[in-house]
């Protein structure tokens, strides 16, 4: 039976855990377990197109940084893994320190599952093959540091109540949503 545990959120502050999460194979699993799944190294090769063995690998190294841990057993067979927190924030002093290259490499993966994603809506919309709740909106609003901050911490509010459901966990109808928030800066 998995642990259970308060929300959480954990601050990866250390340039070199964030060289670490900037991996392809990472960031997938991470999106995964971020996301409330609970994965054996098989299951999350499978998401990723490795091997079991490369998959225990990354996810040591991740655990090595605190990001994952190993769950509960619930047959004593498997070796699950789950995030250490709900979610994670890397600061902008991180990524200032392990430089433009490594923090491209960590926020590139993002932008192509978003424009995946992006992708699957104009398909969906355009077809009307799914009676679906889909949004895309996009806006420039103009805030103090403490502003941004704050607007961060309330739509994470608002989203609370459906962080913990998984694959395994939702009422009966759900569907998975991705969902993106963004506070970029503007071009120019």
């Amino acid at each position: 039976m998995p642990r259970s545990r308060k929300r959480t959120s954990l601050t990866i502050d250390d340039p070199k855990a964030l060289r670490a999460l900037a991996h392809p194979a990472r960031q997938r699993v991470i999106s995964e377990l971020f996301n409330g799944e609970v994965l054996t190294a098989t299951e999350a090769a499978r998401l990723c197109g490795i091997t079991p063995s490369a998959m225990s690998y990354h996810l040591r190294a991740l655990e090595q940084w605190g990001i994952v841990e190993r769950d509960e057993s619930s047959d004593g067979r498997e070796r699950p893994w789950r995030a250490t927190a709900d979610h994670f924030t890397v600061p902008a002093s991180a990524h200032r320190a392990a430089g433009p290259a490594v923090s491209r490499t960590f926020m590139v993966p993002w932008a192509t599952e978003l424009q995946a994603g992006i992708e699957r809506a104009a398909d969906d919309l355009a077809d009307g093959a799914r009676d679906e709740f889909t949004t895309l909106s996009r806006g420039r609003v103009w805030l103090t540091s403490a502003e941004a901050k704050q607007l961060d911490r309330d739509l994470r509010s608002v989203l609370k109540p459906y962080q913990a459901r998984t694959s395994r966990k939702h009422p009966e109808g759900a569907v998975a949503r991705d969902g993106y928030w963004l506070l970029l800066p503007p071009p120019g």
